[in-house]
C-alpha cells in the first residue's frame, strides 16, 4: 500500500532523519512513536507530500486512497455540521449520509446539532465532525495524528472498537497509552534519526525494545573490546619491522569492526527524580455541595458543544432553559482520588467548574471543608502564564522555596531542557504551555486539585511523568480524563455522571468497568431467559434417545476443543524453550572475537537475535493467553 525508503531530512544542520524506510501494508495498525521532536508529525507530512526529503522516496500503490486527521481542523467556514462529514461529492448519495449521520451520532453529536453552523462549535467538535467524514469515506490508508486528544473516554471506547474492524492500513500519531495497546499491530519508533519497527502493541513494544537495547549494548561492548586488544597489539608493534605487517592487518580489521559498530543505544528517557512539595492536611471532610441546582440559560445549545466559557451562566433575568443539575448532593473527602466519567454532555466539565466556583448554582450551598485549598486546572489555565518570563523565570515564580537544580529537573520530567528553559513563553506552543502550567501547579500544589484533561498535548514521557508527580502528591484529587492508562494508574473512586445523577463506585476503573459490564450482563440474562421460557413452552419435547446422542456429541467436542487448546500450550512451551536456548547460543558467540574476524559475522548474528526479541514476547503472550483460555473452558464446564 505505501513504501517509504531510504528518507534522509535536516533542518538548519541538524539531521532529522537519516535513512528511514518504513513498509505499510493494508490491515496493518501503525503508531509512529519518539521523544519529542523526533519528527513524527514532520514524517507524516513527508508522506502526505507536504514537505520534501532531502533524499528517499515516498511510493504508495496506484490507486491507493489516502485519509488525514490533523491535530488541529482548518477554522470553519459557513457550513453545518453535516455539511463537513459529507463533502460535495457525497452529498447526494443517500446511503452516504446515513453513514456519515450515524457515525456523527457515535461522535456525540445530537440530531439538532446537524443543521447548525460548526463555526459555533469548539474546534474538538469541529474536528470530530471532520473524522466522522473519514471514517464515512473509508479511505485505503487511514492517517491520523493525536485523533483522541478531542475525545471523551466513552467516544474514544467506541472510536477504539470502531477502528479495530476499520478495513483499511492505519497510521497514527498518538500520545494514549491505553488506545495503543488495544489498537496497534506494530510500534515504528523514531530515535537518533532512524526508525525502528517493532510488532505488537506498546507495552510489547517496550518489552521487545529493553530487550533489544541489552543485546546492542552487550553487542557494543564486545566490540570495543576487540578493538581494544586489536589496538594494544598494533601500538605495541606497530613500530618492529617483524611485526608490522601483522600490525597492519590488525589496524584494518579494526576498520573492519568500526563499519560494522553496534552503535549504543541512547539512555533511557528522563524519569522523576523529585520530590514535589506537599501541601498541608485538609480535614476530612474537603468539599461538600448540597442541594445544587444548575442549568445553562443558552436554548436548544449543549454547553458542551460550545468553546470554553461561551455558554451563557442563569442569571435571575434569565433563567435556564434546562436544568443540568437539581438538588445534587456531593461530597469529596480528604485523600480520595476520584474520577468523573460518563457519556458526553452529561456534565462532568459542568460539576468540575461547580466544584471550582467558575461556575455559581442557582440555589445550593458551595462548602469547603477545613484548611481546605483547592487549585482548577483547565486548558484555560495557560493563558495565566506570564508572557515576558522565560520559562524557568516562570517555574523559579512560586512561593515555595525549591533550589534552582530542583526547578531544572522538574522543568526536564515536562521535557523543558538545555536552551529550552530559557524560551520566552509567548512563543510556547498550546501543549508546551500546558505543561508549563501543570509545573507550576505540582511545584506549589493546594490540597485539593480539580483537573479537566490534564493529560491532552502531553505526550508519553510527560503523562507518565505527570503520573508519577500525581502518585507523590499527599492531596485530594478530583479529575476528569479520557486517557485510560492516566485513569488507571490514579483512580481510587469513580463517579458515573449521566441524567443530572452521581452514581459512586468505590474502588478503581477496574472494578468500575466489572460493576457496570454485570449490570449489563444481568439484564441481558434476564431477557434471554423470558425469551427461552417462552420459546421451551412452545417447543415439542423431544425423543429420549435425539437427546442422549446430542449430549454425546457435545461432550465430545468439548474434549476435542480441550484438547487442542492442550495441544497449543504444548507446542507453544516447545517454541519458547528453543527460542530461549538459541537466544544463549547466539548471545554466547557475540561473546568470541572470532565473531568479527569474518567480516559480516556479527551482522547476521544480530538479526537473527532481533528476530528472537520480535517473537519471544509474542510467544509469551499466547502462552499466556492459552492458559487462560483453557482456565476459562474448564471453569465454564464445571459450572
Amino acid at each position: 500500500m505505501l513504501n517509504v525508503s531510504g528518507i534522509q531530512k535536516s533542518f538548519g544542520g541538524r539531521e532529522l532523519f537519516d535513512d528511514v524506510s518504513l513498509n505499510i501494508m493494508s490491515g496493518d495498525r501503525i503508531a509512529i512513536t519518539g521523544p519529542n521532536g523526533a519528527g513524527k508529525s514532520t514524517l507524516i507530512k513527508i508522506i502526505l507530500g507536504k514537505e520534501e526529503p532531502d533524499a528517499g522516496s515516498v511510493t504508495f500503490i496506484r490507486g491507493t486512497r489516502v485519509g488525514y486527521l490533523p491535530q488541529e481542523s482548518e477554522p470553519a467556514g459557513n457550513e453545518t455540521v453535516l455539511e463537513v462529514a459529507v463533502s460535495h461529492e457525497h452529498e447526494h448519495d443517500g446511503q452516504f449520509v446515513a453513514k456519515a449521520k450515524q457515525i456523527l451520532n457515535s461522535l456525540g453529536f445530537k440530531l439538532t446539532d446537524y443543521d447548525r453552523p460548526a463555526k459555533e462549535m469548539s474546534g474538538g467538535w469541529i474536528m470530530r465532525a471532520h473524522l466522522a467524514r473519514l471514517l464515512a469515506e473509508e479511505p485505503d490508508l487511514l492517517m491520523l495524528d493525536e485523533p483522541t486528544n478531542h475525545l471523551d473516554l466513552e467516544t474514544l471506547i467506541w472510536f477504539q472498537d470502531y477502528l479495530k474492524y476499520y478495513p483499511g492500513g492505519i497510521l497514527l500519531i498518538s500520545h494514549d497509552r491505553e488506545f495503543l495497546n488495544n489498537l496497534c499491530t506494530h510500534i515504528a519508533e523514531l530515535r537518533a534519526s532512524k526508525i525502528m519497527r517493532y510488532t505488537g502493541n506498546y507495552d510489547e513494544y517496550l518489552v521487545q525494545r529493553a530487550a533489544a537495547e541489552v543485546t546492542m549494548a552487550a553487542t557494543a561492548l564486545a566490540q570495543q573490546r576487540k578493538i581494544d586488544q586489536l589496538q594494544t597489539f598494533a601500538d605495541r608493534f606497530g613500530a618492529k619491522a617483524s611485526k608490522a605487517s601483522q600490525a597492519q592487518s590488525k589496524r584494518k580489521q579494526i576498520e573492519r569492526i568500526k563499519e560494522e559498530m553496534v552503535e549504543m543505544p541512547s539512555g533511557p528517557e528522563a524519569t522523576m527524580g523529585f520530590h514535589f512539595p506537599q501541601p498541608p492536611r485538609s480535614g476530612q471532610r474537603v468539599i461538600t455541595l448540597e442541594k445544587i441546582s444548575f442549568g445553562y440559560g443558552v436554548a436548544a445549545t449543549p454547553a458542551s458543544h460550545l468553546v470554553e466559557d461561551e455558554a451563557a451562566q442563569p442569571t435571575p433575568d434569565h433563567p435556564p432553559v434546562k436544568l443540568l443539575y437539581e438538588n445534587l448532593d456531593f461530597e469529596v473527602e480528604r485523600d480520595q482520588r476520584i474520577v468523573l466519567v460518563g457519556p458526553n454532555g452529561a456534565g462532568k466539565s459542568t460539576l468540575l467548574k461547580l466544584l471550582a466556583e467558575v461556575l455559581k448554582p442557582i440555589s445550593g450551598v458551595h462548602k469547603l471543608g477545613h484548611n481546605t485549598k483547592y487549585g482548577y486546572f483547565a486548558q484555560h489555565r495557560a493563558a495565566m502564564l506570564n508572557p515576558k518570563h522565560t520559562v524557568f523565570q516562570e517555574a523559579m515564580d512560586t512561593p515555595q522555596r525549591i533550589t534552582e537544580q530542583a526547578i531544572r529537573t522538574v522543568l526536564g520530567s515536562f521535557l523543558f531542557r538545555g536552551d529550552d528553559i530559557y524560551k520566552p513563553v509567548s512563543v510556547l506552543s498550546g501543549g508546551e504551555k500546558s505543561r508549563l502550567a501543570l509545573v507550576k501547579l505540582l511545584l506549589d500544589p493546594p490540597n485539593l486539585l480539580l483537573m479537566d484533561e490534564p493529560t491532552t498535548h502531553l505526550d508519553l514521557a510527560s503523562v507518565d511523568a505527570l503520573i508519577e508527580a500525581l502518585k507523590q502528591y499527599q492531596g485530594t484529587l478530583v479529575f476528569i480524563s479520557h486517557d485510560v492508562h492516566f485513569i488507571r494508574a490514579l483512580s481510587t473512586h469513580v463517579v458515573r455522571v449521566e441524567a443530572g445523577q452521581l452514581r459512586h463506585f468505590g474502588g478503581g476503573y477496574q472494578y468500575y468497568l466489572d460493576k457496570t459490564s454485570q449490570s449489563a450482563r444481568a439484564a441481558l440474562t434476564s431477557s434471554s431467559q423470558v425469551a427461552q421460557a417462552t420459546q421451551k413452552s412452545s417447543e415439542p419435547k423431544m425423543d429420549r434417545k435425539e437427546q442422549k446422542r446430542l449430549e454425546a456429541a457435545q461432550r465430545q467436542a468439548r474434549s476435542n476443543k480441550r484438547q487442542e487448546i492442550q495441544k497449543r500450550i504444548v507446542a507453544l512451551e516447545k517454541e519458547i524453550a528453543d527460542l530461549e536456548v538459541r537466544e544463549g547460543e547466539l548471545a554466547a558467540e557475540l561473546e568470541k572475537p572470532e565473531a568479527y574476524a569474518s567480516g559480516g559475522r556479527a551482522t547476521h548474528i544480530n538479526r537473527e537475535l532481533m528476530k528472537i526479541h520480535d517473537r519471544l514476547p509474542l510467544a509469551t503472550v499466547e502462552w499466556e493467553a492459552a492458559n487462560k483460555e483453557l482456565a476459562d473452558f474448564d471453569g465454564a464446564a464445571t459450572e
